[in-house]
């Protein structure tokens, strides 16, 4: 996938001056070895911190090499003062990682205490101010802290790399009716991303612009080879090029000094009269390479797409958390097979903007609701431009960052599966499960007063994002099991 960045990670290790720093070396060596058995590029730092001056040296090499994520690798007790000074001067990402302690051997001369070093590591960093990524199991064994470094920091990242270099395009103003997807600005420049607003008419003087632009049969033959079979209205195909091209070519001429971007597209009322067509496959096919497009001006929505995106390495999809399964669905087809309770699953929907390869049995369409509002239920014309299909069946984590409306960032984190069901009804469309979804729905996304827009990542990647959450300091909720209440859930209605 493209606008996605690339980790490049440096491992530093530390040494308190009273301990043997070889045995320091000697331990960062073998995680560099256990790091490359797992195929993990990383850069040895050599310089091993002790003191003030290591720290300056090893933050003069990590930027030689230009590493943007790091790893600090307490191989024994570690100085907490130097260490975290790394941490707090380094730009990107830190995680605090420590050695276990191999065999008896070790203990009767080469202890190396890092467990108990990174007690005072951690301490320390709060004087400081720094949220460093520390997992639930920081201390372990060179193979151990390579998995999670591949597993766990990594993503988390990438993510976090992607946020403070990120430049959101928004075409507005959103729909009169959809104050929900209002976008406090102060937090996200709190967050690094960087807000270019514009109006529609500034999108439609642009795409007007590229008219019998000559590089539109050559996205139209891509389009048609994407749909195949699918290709239900090759007449309006130019069209939607078209407006691929505005778009590709507005970021690019656009993004100043950011590195990744996301669009947050207006795309109703006055989209289909003015344009002559719904945006909606031209939207999935920019987010299925990677360029988030979310829909109805949801800044926040295109941002926690894009955190997705970052954490899986893989294509997201946005939905509305949109209407429930109706009884005759669930007893036919979900409730022998799964054994899941009637008030986990739900639908999500969206008009067409989910990518094809999410889809099963996609075919270009119209937007039915816009369809009978403009033109009455007759022949599609101005409301083409969907691409429509069930949801394939995956695991899926749902996933949204908001900031709300007093501007402090709030986000949530439920793990579940799009279920194999035929969802009987238009759009991209999928039957969703969430275990405990009816207590989530009511006292995450309803009391947390949450949009109608969840992004979902096909994987579960709920311990990542959750992290994502707390180190970018918002305040994160999850799917309770019944053992779990909520703040201000009535314990009798359990």
């Amino acid at each position: 996938m493209i606008n996605i960045p690339k980790v490049k990670l440096g491992v530093v290790a530390v040494s308190r001056d009273c301990f043997p720093i070889d045995l320091s070396e000697r331990r960062r060596a073998a995680l560099m070895q256990a790091l490359k058995a797992r195929g993990v590029e990383a850069v040895e730092i050599q310089t091993t911190v002790e003191n003030e001056l290591d720290a300056k040296k090893a933050l003069s090499e990590l930027s030689d090499k230009q590493c943007n994520a790091l790893v600090m690798y307490l191989g024994n007790f570690g100085p907490e003062g130097p260490e975290t000074l790394v941490a707090q001067n380094f730009d990107g990402p830190v995680m605090f990682v420590a050695a276990a302690e191999e065999d008896i051997a070790v203990l009767a001369s080469s202890r190396g205490d890092a467990y108990c070093g990174l007690l005072n590591a951690s301490y320390n960093l709060g004087i400081r101010g720094v949220k460093a990524f520390i997992p639930e199991e920081p201390v372990g064994m060179p193979e151990e802290l390579a998995a999670v470094i591949q597993d766990e920091f990594l993503p988390v990242a990438c993510a976090l790399i992607g946020v403070k270099k990120l430049k959101i395009f928004g075409f507005g103003p959103r729909p009169t009716d959809f104050v929900a997807c209002n976008a406090p600005i102060a937090p996200l420049f709190d967050l690094g991303v960087e807000i270019q607003e514009n109006s529609e008419l500034d999108l439609f003087m642009s795409f007007n612009a590229h008219e019998n632009d000559p590089r539109i049969p050559e996205v139209v033959k891509d389009m048609e080879a994407e749909l195949g079979d699918g290709n239900k209205m090759p007449e309006i195909l130019p069209k939607l090029a078209q407006y691929e091209l505005t778009l590709l070519d507005w970021v690019e001429n656009n993004r100043g000094m950011s590195e990744y971007v996301a669009i947050a597209g207006k795309c109703w009322p006055a989209f289909q009269e003015a344009f002559g067509f719904v945006p909606c496959y031209v939207n999935s096919r920019l987010t299925g390479r990677g360029i988030p497009v979310s829909c109805e001006v949801d800044i926040y929505g295109a941002l926690s797409e894009f955190i997705a995106q970052c954490v899986t390495g893989q294509s997201v999809t946005l939905l509305d958390i949109n209407n429930t399964v109706p009884k005759e669905m669930y007893q036919k087809h979900i409730q022998q097979q799964t054994g899941l309770a009637g008030d986990e699953v739900f639908m999500g929907f969206h008009c067409g903007n989910t990518c094809k390869e999410r889809l099963v049995n996609a075919e270009m369409k119209y937007q039915l609701i816009m369809n009978r509002n403009l033109e009455n239920g007759g022949e599609p014309v101005i409301t083409r431009g969907t691409i429509e299909g069930a949801i394939a069946p995956s695991d899926i984590t749902l996933f949204r960052l908001q900031g709300d409306a007093r501007c402090v960032l709030r986000g949530y984190v439920a793990e579940g599966s799009v279920l194999d069901v035929d969802p009987c009804s238009f759009g991209g469309i999928g039957v969703i499960a969430i275990p405990e979804m009816r207590r989530f729905y009511r006292h995450v996304l309803v009391a947390g007063r949450f949009p109608h827009h969840g992004v979902l990542a096909f994987e579960k990647a709920g311990k990542n994002l959750y992290t994502v959450l707390s180190l970018l300091g918002a305040k994160a909720d999850f799917n309770r099991p019944k053992t779990m209440l909520y703040e201000g859930e009535n314990p009798f209605s359990l």
